[in-house]
């Protein structure tokens, strides 16, 4: 089970490599020949001395214009120290494979993606002798999906952006797009993406409304993750019947998502809300929460 921001940043390039690649060319617009293979190779890059070094993932991709090395590193926060470790990590891969090394960062902080683009120069001034120009993964270039056609025409460019935006005010429209692509794949993949988004959700509303969203996908249920979204759920009375908790879990949506908009909910539409017992009622009021201006817009189509 992915228990980081860490993990799952750089492990969903693991579980559908041909993402990263989609990525370079959508994202970064770097003109990345497409591949007629990926596989996954070693991360462990220590030599004979006891010196450990790893890259978080690697791939190697086979294309019509040669074999490529995608050395992929999660970044959390700025660290200087990578201005050594990057480096020699591309130095000892070419050695060791004679394949050109492409780095990819990855990170959820516009910062640290501001510090991770900047080249790496050893050497004179005007006369480096070492020059690496890490392509950089953000916050400001991974598109915002929010829209769930889009979601689902590329489910894994949609987690990747769930989980590079989720937090601030587009979070709700970009979870529940998501929600609802992931019911169009396989449901064993789902349920791993299921766990990278929440392993990413920092800010403890989204992750809360990501799992309530969670609630209505029944496979999600058979995932590790799930004992501890049902144990939460017995600590709230919801061992009345899953229908029971899933009728109030979309109350609760409903109400949460309007404040977490910072949009007034009055006592009247509390009210009406907290009394409905119809599912499929909660289901489109959750819906229209994401998108209404104003708390009466729950309403406007009854």
């Amino acid at each position: 089970m992915v228990g980081s921001s860490h993990e799952a940043l750089h492990r969903i390039f693991q579980k559908d490599p041909t993402l990263l690649t989609r990525a370079l060319q959508r994202v970064l617009h770097v003109p990345f020949p497409e591949p007629r293979e990926i596989a996954a190779l070693n991360v462990d890059l220590t030599e004979i001395e006891p010196v450990e070094r790893r890259v978080d993932t690697l791939l190697r991709a086979e294309t019509d214009e040669g074999t490529y090395l995608l050395v992929v590193e999660s970044q959390g926060k700025v660290d200087e120290r990578k201005r050594g470790s990057w480096p020699y990590y591309l130095s000892y891969l070419y050695e060791k494979y004679r394949c050109e090394p492409v780095l990819i960062v990855i990170t959820q902080s516009s910062k640290t993606a501001e510090w991770a683009s900047r080249p790496i120069r050893f050497g004179l001034p005007g006369w480096h002798s070492l020059t690496v120009r890490p392509l950089v993964l953000g916050p400001d270039n991974v598109p915002v999906i929010a829209d769930e056609r889009q979601a689902e025409r590329d489910v894994p460019l949609a987690v990747l952006s769930a989980m590079t935006h989720g937090r601030g005010p587009q979070a709700p429209a970009i979870l529940e797009s998501l929600a609802s692509a992931l019911r169009t794949i396989d449901a064993d993949s789902a349920a791993v993406f299921v766990q990278f988004v929440d392993s990413c959700l920092a800010d403890p509303q989204a992750k809360q409304m990501w799992r309530d969203l969670m609630t209505a996908i029944q496979y999600f249920w058979r995932h590790p993750l799930a004992e501890q979204v049902r144990e939460e759920g017995r600590e709230q009375g919801l061992e009345q019947g899953l229908e029971q908790g899933h009728i109030q879990s979309r109350r609760e949506m409903t109400l949460r998502i309007l404040e977490w908009r910072a949009i007034p909910v009055p006592d009247a539409v509390r009210e009406r809300v907290e009394t409905c017992t119809d599912l499929d009622q909660l289901e489109t009021w959750v819906r229209r929460a994401v998108h209404a201006t104003d708390a009466t817009e729950l309403f406007t189509e009854d």
